[in-house]
């Protein structure tokens, strides 16, 4: 088992991405992106640390390998796959053999920065994708694999690899990797509060005094 899945795996299950990026505010990071979805409403969270591809537009420099293949090959289990495609939707960056592959090395999922295709075939392999949506053309011809494994810009965020990135309903955040005990904190911090929150209402009390107890506004401070 990795030392990911050990020290922390448990910790970010139990939070969300706002938890996240709220404590990525609080302590003055980026991390929160922006339109990058899960692709079906019964999907699973993503959490992991990340192996990135970057693309480019396919030209007359010729890529070796089909994009995503040297990614899955240096993945570990419980790793994602997170792919900088610039957020073009015109174009496929991830479809139903990367996502059958992915699935048999461990693979925890994979975030895109741009569009998806095979969607029905990543819903029988059980393997989750978040994108910013579905189209039908190939990224033959269209896009190719620039590098692997180097930095890229995912939806407005630095990411190198070994970040993690969380993905659940609300979208995708990226936890820079020497931040991951300050963060976890900050948002477990945050979490705790919002749960007393909410059992304070259902115990009878008004939003308005539970706001006022808490201070909800400045609770990022």
């Amino acid at each position: 088992m990795s030392e990911f899945n050990e020290r922390y795996r448990a910790r970010f299950e139990k939070l969300s991405s706002t938890n996240l990026a709220d404590a990525l505010d609080a302590l003055g990071l980026r991390g929160a992106t922006y339109g990058i979805r899960p692709m079906w409403h019964t999907m699973g969270k993503v959490i992991g640390p990340v192996v990135t591809v970057k693309l480019t537009a396919a030209g007359l420099t010729k890529g070796k390998h089909h994009l995503g293949i040297k990614a899955i090959e240096a993945a570990n289990a419980g790793d994602v796959i997170l792919i900088d495609n610039g957020g073009r939707v015109d174009t496929s960056c991830w479809g139903g053999i990367l996502a059958n592959g992915a699935k048999l090395k461990g693979v925890s999922g994979v975030v895109i920065d741009g569009a998806m295709r095979d969607l029905d075939d990543c819903i029988d392999a059980e393997f989750s994708v978040y994108a910013r949506g579905t189209v039908v053309a190939t990224a033959r011809g269209r896009i190719m694999e620039e590098a692997t494994n180097c930095m890229v810009q995912f939806g407005g965020v630095q990411v190198r690899p070994g970040d993690i990135a969380f993905g659940d309903r609300s979208g995708v955040v990226i936890v820079p990797q020497e931040k991951v005990e300050e963060v976890l904190a900050k948002a477990e911090q945050l979490f705790d509060k919002e749960e007393a929150m909410v059992a304070m209402m259902k115990s009878g009390k008004s939003a308005i005094e539970v706001d006022s107890e808490f201070n909800y506004e400045k609770m990022l401070k």
